[in-house]
């Protein structure tokens, strides 16, 4: 097999593949992205890190290409869609550097804790100043981090290591994981108001962005410090300034940004604050960190080589070939029906089951179960989830996983139900495949029938006539075409659900405007990204 490595590799991942007989190595370095193009069809094999854009002409340009493998944790540089649909195997290495991200990010909260930069920038001046740099100690401050997964969740035992009351806020971590890391849970507004030092490590979704913006600043302890090793974009970067140049918030340990590089002046500005500790994106660059990630993709490439199941593969469904053609359709449904129900979830997740009824559940579902879970979960932690690794970070979260196989249906000759519990939680939907599309049958004990679509508002309200009707003027006075509606109900003048397709996203605003007036028990605009039409 011929492998092409792009970019410098550690030399512990190079030995692995050349000791490899089978494998024929040939490094690469500094290639023009013609070049690149050039030569890449004579390859089944490319290791790359982030500069080399695996892109889909790339990967059209790679016609033997059988495995990309990415040195590295994100696949950002990586058409993984693309690849998937031409049969090639994208593989990364999602926890090569954890531990290097939570010791940088213990670093920066420690640094600005200390006042170290500017007293040491003091002293290479000449000066001799002991007055001017006033340190505050971590023992007894309320240390907030949001996001308890592998790093979130190291960050904090750590911080509980210098003497922090550590909170955290997290709805996908059980009550059980939260109290095995000795880390209260609260909700993310508790957490804002109370925490003196205030960590993020959440990934970039419609539902991170700007997750800490002016409104959360505002509602901080005044002296606040903030630090993000996690991604660019949740926290917004002028409402950061602002807070900075008002004194709200004392200090800021910043090493992702909106901008990587950096191009506005608004950046810049915040990068040139005095109180702003700037790094340019290096959490995950220790030694060890690169030497874990080129170990792991070079094993993953090895196990290819040889036949065997690669441990970080992010893009292989493992079903049995003769049911490929009878499940995939199902792949489709339940990354659809798990991407749903995740967006209705409002508290900690402690329990996932996932049922099967009628003909599919005579077939291995263990396929179909981790694909939800993958998709359930992927949103909603730092690293990239996966069909290979879905079991194990669920299983970190303490989450527990079920799967329920009913070869009886009384209703439809297949069909997956996925229920999400935790404290104070229960929520279900229930869907099958219907004339060559997904539908959705059943929401929580509501009978519905409907194809999920991009854009969706479900909401719930005490029947009564002209609802539907007010919901429809406030839609159409703020230009929001609605496609398609269904009602569901249990009784006359009883509760109602509402679900609509919508062609375009609804505002805030919008939602708060709706369930004032139809007075809602409950109101979630829903961004269906596996459901959105090709």
């Amino acid at each position: 097999m011929k492998i092409l490595v792009t970019e410098k590799l550690a030399k512990e991942g190079l030995l692995i593949l050349e000791k490899e007989t089978q494998a024929e190595l040939d490094v690469k370095l500094g290639m023009s992205r013609e070049e690149l193009l050039s030569v890449i069809g004579d390859y089944e094999g490319i290791v790359i890190r982030s500069a080399t854009k695996a892109d889909r002409e790339l990967l059209e340009a790679g016609k033997n290409l059988k495995v990309v493998a990415r040195a590295g944790v994100g696949l950002d540089n990586v058409d993984v869609k693309a690849a998937s649909e031409r049969g090639i195997i994208v593989c990364n290495a999602p926890f090569g550097n954890v531990n290097s991200v939570i010791e940088h990010t213990m670093a920066l909260i420690l640094t600005c804790c200390r006042k170290l930069i500017p007293a040491d920038a003091s002293l290479k001046s000449g000066s001799w100043d002991r007055s001017s740099f006033k340190a505050s100690e971590l023992q007894n401050k309320v240390a907030g981090v949001i996001g308890l997964s592998k790093i979130g969740g190291g960050v904090a035992t750590r911080l509980k290591a210098f003497g922090c009351d550590v909170i955290g806020a997290d709805p996908f971590i059980s009550e059980q994981r939260a109290e095995d890391l000795g880390v209260r849970l609260v909700t993310l507004d508790e957490l804002i108001q109370t925490a003196d030092i205030i960590t993020v490590h959440v990934p970039l979704t419609d539902g991170t962005r700007n997750l800490i913006s002016t409104e959360q600043l505002a509602a901080m302890k005044d002296g606040v410090s903030i630090f993000n090793t996690a991604r660019g974009g949740v926290i917004d970067e002028a409402a950061l300034f602002e807070a900075l140049q008002s004194g709200k918030v004392a200090n800021a340990g910043i090493d992702v940004w909106s901008e990587e590089p950096p191009k506005s002046d608004m950046i810049k500005q915040l990068i040139g604050h005095e109180r702003v500790l700037s790094i340019p994106h290096l959490a995950a660059s220790s030694m060890e960190a690169q030497i874990n990630v080129a170990i792991d993709v070079a094993k993953d490439m090895v196990r290819y080589i040889n036949e065997q199941p690669l441990t970080y593969a992010a893009n292989i469904p493992r079903f049995d070939s003769a049911e490929m053609d009878q499940m995939r359709p199902f792949l489709n449904l339940v990354n659809i029906m798990a991407e749903f129900v995740a967006q209705l979830a409002d508290s900690n997740l402690n329990k996932v089951t996932f049922s099967y009824q009628g003909k599919v559940a005579n077939c291995d579902c263990n396929p179909l179960t981790v694909c939800g879970l993958a998709a359930l979960l992927n949103n909603n932690v730092e690293q990239d989830v996966n069909m290979v690794n879905a079991a194990l970070i669920a299983e970190d979260m303490g989450v527990a996983v079920e799967e329920v196989l009913n070869s009886d249906s009384d209703s439809f000759s297949s069909s997956v139900t996925i229920c999400i519990e935790g404290p104070n939680l229960r929520r279900s939907i229930t869907g099958t495949h219907f004339e060559g599309q997904p539908r959705i049958v059943q929401l929580r004990d509501y009978r519905v029938d409907f194809v999920p679509e991009e854009h969706m508002l479900l909401t719930t309200y005490l029947d009564r006539p002209g609802m539907i009707g007010k919901i429809g003027q406030v839609m159409g006075e703020h230009d929001i075409n609605i496609a398609s509606m269904n009602l569901g109900r249990q009784e006359k003048q009883g509760e109602a659900m509402v679900i609509l397709s919508l062609d375009s996203a609804v505002p805030a605003n919008v939602i708060e405007e709706i369930g004032q007036t139809v007075e809602s028990n409950f109101i979630k605009y829903l961004h269906l990204v596996k459901a959105k039409a090709e």
